[in-house]
């Protein structure tokens, strides 16, 4: 068998104990980021699976964007990534 030469790891544990792989992330064409897709990313890049560097050129995301994302999802959880909790979650 063989196997693709990648860039860093290709799985990681998390803190619950499931492994995550690349597979585990959105494609890189994803045109509709749903709360699922957005969290995946950004579990991807906090356990090392990806850089953020890599993230923001494979999915074309602009750095305020994920830095946002990593925020509502530190402060309160995946939920705060759906597009319909953008307001009860924003800080200004």
């Amino acid at each position: 068998m063989y196997l693709k030469k990648v860039e860093g790891p290709r799985a990681v544990t998390l803190p619950d104990g499931s492994i995550m792989t690349k597979a585990d992330l959105p494609s890189e064409t994803t045109r509709r980021w749903v709360a699922s897709r957005k969290a995946a990313v950004v579990r991807g890049v906090l356990y090392g699976l990806l850089s953020e560097e890599a993230a923001l050129t494979s999915y074309k995301l602009s750095e305020d964007e994920f830095k946002e994302w990593v925020r509502a999802v530190s402060l309160h959880g995946e939920a705060a990534l759906k597009a319909t909790s953008v307001q009860k979650y924003r800080q200004f």
